[in-house]
């Protein structure tokens, strides 16, 4: 009898999370660009509607896949038998059972606000490993920055209330929570109900109970005794299995009952926080806590608060793991120079209309005013000087020849430099609706035009 696949990744096989053309076009590249570097970057071709800025997550794991990239001989034998690979000679499969990732990776900080158009992350390797990381590079970056995106929202909305990541069982797979968990700290969030991502990552776990944990005994009161007597001290109860106000009324006037917080899960959030409130307070709960949970958004959370529901804490699942208001970014890895044996680097670019490309390899630059707060970007060619004036670099090298070249913050570090960086955003763009526009120049691109080749648009701004 087979045994079932869980079909979840190991890490040791990263190599196999690609699509096929990429690894066709390496088999390509082997024969016909020996010795070739190709530079790429990855940007996101525009903001969501609705949204500001864009805040950048998924280094860490980017940069962990790269330098754990191999391909065993397991794996090596998987790809002898597909079709597309057939008749490709032995040396082929042996090169890629050698291979190892020996490029430079240039990318912003995990927890850094970025905008349209900026490269957040740059690949310089022979040509095709640059190209076969496409995939892996893609995935990971734009689904930890649609979710710390998102998160970095909801937490605008919450202010200084507790916010925690619900959304493990409705994210988009196992892995997915697991990472969208790791997103959702970073972004300032307080905690997560994943236990894997309390575990591996170390971030704050927390969580409550199920209506079938209530209905599984003879009365609700049994159920909450039950559970306040396993966990003394940190029992937070579903209130509203069957009628909320009822149950928070005999709770709150059970002496032997002892518990932090209520759940509210369902209903009209705001009048039932706040008879709630008045139940607690007026049988001498003061200090129990409200907890506000189901399908909960920033906006949401911003239309509860403004009408005065006196929630304590929130617990944001499914529309923010999902970010479903726009699911997807329209991330892009393309090439932008090529550097062949003994020739010159030179620029290329795409002309196709709608997604023409500028050429070269670029730097951004921000410039910043009093306290700190973010007035603009520039893009420049790398080869070009640095603007005049108080601007800094975006893009930090992490990897040089395939090796760490500096050390990569632990989580905890990036989560408080993405509350701080969030802090220097323009009040405009702190907004929940759209709140204008922030400046991106993009430079002269001097070395890209002198680079360029024909084929290319150097003039393209």
């Amino acid at each position: 009898m087979r045994t079932p696949d869980p079909l979840l990744p190991r890490e040791d096989e990263l190599g196999l999370i690609t699509d096929l053309y990429q690894l066709t076009m390496l088999a390509a590249y082997r024969e016909h660009r020996s010795g070739v570097r190709g530079a790429f970057e990855l940007w996101f071709r525009e903001l969501p509607p609705g949204r500001n800025f864009l805040l950048a997550a998924g280094l860490e794991p980017a940069l962990a896949y790269l330098l754990g990239l191999h391909f065993c001989e397991e794996q090596v034998a998987a790809l002898r038998r597909i079709e597309a690979f057939r008749g490709l000679s032995d040396g082929f499969f042996e090169d890629l059972q050698r291979l190892h990732f020996t490029g430079d990776v240039w990318a912003v900080r995990e927890g850094t606000p970025v905008f349209a158009g900026e490269p957040v992350l740059r690949v310089e390797a022979p040509i095709e490993q640059a190209q076969l990381v496409e995939t892996y590079l893609l995935a990971a970056i734009s689904f930890a920055t649609l979710v710390a995106s998102k998160a970095a929202r909801v937490r605008f909305a919450a202010g200084d209330r507790t916010v925690v990541d619900f959304g493990s069982r409705r994210a988009h797979g196992p892995q997915a929570a697991c990472w969208a968990a790791r997103s959702a700290y970073l972004a300032g969030l307080d905690g997560t109900s994943n236990v894997w991502a309390a575990c591996r990552l170390g971030i704050p776990s927390s969580g409550t109970m199920a209506h079938s944990f209530v209905l599984a005994f003879r009365s609700e009161q049994e159920a909450f005794r039950a559970y306040a007597r396993t966990f003394p001290g940190r029992t937070i109860l579903l209130v509203d299995t069957y009628e909320t106000l009822k149950a928070v009324k005999r709770a709150a006037a059970d002496p032997e009952l002892s518990f932090l917080a209520i759940r509210l899960d369902s209903g009209e959030i705001v009048g039932l926080a706040k008879a709630c409130r008045n139940l607690l307070d007026g049988l001498g709960r003061p200090q129990v806590r409200i907890v506000a949970t189901g399908d909960l958004d920033e906006d949401r959370i911003a239309s509860i608060l403004a009408a005065g529901a006196p929630i304590d804490s929130f617990g944001v699942g499914t529309r923010m793991v999902t970010s479903s208001d726009a699911p997807a970014l329209q991330a892009v890895y393309k090439l932008v120079a090529v550097e062949e044996p003994g020739q010159p680097v030179r620029g290329v670019a795409k002309r196709s209309a709608g997604k023409s490309t500028t050429p070269g390899t670029k730097q951004v630059w921000r410039r910043r005013v009093a306290d700190g707060i973010m007035a603009e970007d520039m893009v420049t060619d790398v080869s070009e000087a640095p603007p005049q004036g108080a601007w800094e670099p975006l893009l930090e090298p992490w990897l040089m020849g395939g090796r760490l070249c500096r050390a990569v913050p632990a989580l905890e570090e990036c989560r408080g430099y993405a509350m701080q960086q969030m802090k220097t955003l323009p009040a405009k763009l702190r907004a929940l609706r759209e709140g204008g526009s922030y400046p991106v120049r993009l430079g002269s691109i001097q070395g890209a035009s002198r680079r360029s080749h024909a084929g290319t648009d150097p003039a393209r701004q």
